[in-house]
């Protein structure tokens, strides 16, 4: 099959919330500045390195808000000479959480028709999660243009989720609660059409294929593609034993007696399906983990804890309830901020002390943090659910744990800790299998052989 010819493809990205640049991206800033954020900018960034390839348009919202900054205000920020951000204003000038944003999507359809207008129409529109999902779908009819969908997470899995942890909670929210917060029915109605719409529908993982995508309506299997997403290589590599301590290093000391032990490392922006308190409990409830390592959080940035929104305040807090309970003082490091930089030096660092990456989350899509410590030789240990099965089918790089098993996590941490040959082991596993199954060279590899294709037909 002919690939485009040289320079002739032009593609649009279009991702609609959170705070999105090409320099220090703020990841974990808020929850709609996460991993979505990072896997668009990879992707634009690695699809402008391909010859065939004219131009990549990433598309978000303009922001003019003082609270996060002029750089959201730009109309267009350079990537790379193929690859830009383009920032199309619609709705409020201030920066609104995701749930905000669906009343003012059909201004955002008519500004890029304008847009295309001015600038000619791409090959193709890829939309990124329900609200660009649903954008996208849109765009691509009117403009009779090939349209690709990436879910990310989706609204009716989520909303099954929150229902069965609520009804188990001690103070259960009413179905109408939940959706009225995050805004289900529109959400799912958006994904429906884009899946109806879309040629191509790309997922991270076989689960979500089987046990998420197909619970709707317009659920069409061959249209479904399994393309893991990538990790920046040159950005996540194996220790070097004989480097300087980075600078994160510093930021950790203060919290620790002994900065010398091996770290437990969890990254996550305190969100309760993040399950960091479970964490925390394990980690009190056995002395032992004490005497042999750090327990180390890094949860987002924080200027002043009280001005959090209530949620990621409220787990927090208790993080910190738990810590004072258990006198883990000397015991655990909870920076307030951390770098961008300061993330692939995390992982080294913990690679040097011979430490464990955890991810307890109740649910996880992918887990771009756990393919992060997988290139950078740090083991892994995560919850049994989505990305992590794969990753681990993939990497034989650790140990997969119930999160809701206190028990199955001490036990998995405690062999990584006490088994240095097995240790070892899962480190070069790790940095093996990122690279043999998680480049983003074989992700683009993959993406331009079926959206050739699409575009061909």
């Amino acid at each position: 099959m002919s690939m485009p010819a040289s320079g002739t493809l032009r593609v649009t990205l279009l991702s609609l919330h959170g705070l999105i640049r090409a320099r220090d991206c703020e990841l974990g800033r808020d929850a709609d500045t996460g991993g979505q954020i990072k896997y668009v900018l990879e992707l634009a960034e690695e699809l402008s390195r391909r010859e065939e390839v004219e131009s990549v348009e990433l598309v978000t919202r303009q922001i003019f808000d003082e609270r996060v900054g002029p750089d959201y205000a730009q109309v267009e920020e350079i990537i790379n000479p193929k690859a830009k951000i383009v920032r199309v204003p619609f709705g409020p000038k201030r920066y609104l959480r995701k749930e905000g944003l669906w009343p003012y999507l059909e201004t955002f359809i008519d500004q890029m028709l304008g847009h295309y207008r001015r600038v000619g129409l791409p090959d193709l529109i890829h939309g990124h999660y329900a609200d660009a999902g649903y954008a996208g779908a849109q765009l691509a009819r009117l403009l009779h243009v090939p349209y690709v969908f990436t879910g990310h997470s989706l609204g009716r899995v989520k909303r099954q989720r929150m229902v069965a942890a609520s009804q188990e909670s001690k103070a259960p929210k009413a179905p109408r609660d939940l959706d009225k917060k995050f805004k289900f029915t529109v959400r799912e109605e958006a994904e429906e059409f884009a899946l109806e719409t879309a040629s191509m529908v790309i997922t991270s993982t076989g689960q979500e294929v089987e046990e998420q995508y197909s619970i709707y309506d317009h659920y069409q299997p061959d249209r479904m593609e399994v393309i893991p997403p990538g990790v920046d290589l040159d950005q996540f590599y194996p220790v070097d034993e004989s480097e300087p301590l980075p600078r994160i290093h510093d930021l950790l000391t203060p919290f620790l007696k002994d900065s010398e032990k091996p770290m437990v490392v969890a990254m996550a922006r305190p969100d309760e399906r993040k399950n960091i308190e479970m964490l925390v409990r394990v980690f009190g409830e056995n002395p032992k983990f004490r005497e042999m390592a750090n327990l180390v959080l890094v949860l987002g940035s924080r200027d002043d804890l009280r001005e959090m929104p209530s949620g990621q305040r409220r787990v927090l807090t208790n993080v910190l309830h738990l810590i004072d309970v258990y006198d883990l003082y000397g015991h655990v490091a909870y920076p307030k901020s951390h770098r961008p930089s300061d993330v692939p030096e995390l992982y080294r660092l913990t690679a040097r002390r011979k430490g464990i990456f955890v991810n307890p989350a109740l649910t996880e899509p992918f887990g771009l943090t756990l393919l992060e410590a997988a290139a950078s030789g740090v083991p892994i240990v995560a919850t049994n659910d989505g990305g992590p099965r794969d990753i681990i089918a993939n990497c034989q790089n650790g140990l997969l744990v119930d999160p809701l098993s206190a028990e199955e996590i001490d036990h998995a941490l405690m062999r990584g800790l006490t088994e240095p040959e097995q240790w070892k082991t899962w480190s070069e596993n790790g940095i093996e299998g990122s690279r043999t199954h998680y480049s983003w060279g074989n992700h683009v590899d993959r993406y331009l052989r079926d959206v050739t294709e699409i575009i061909e037909e």
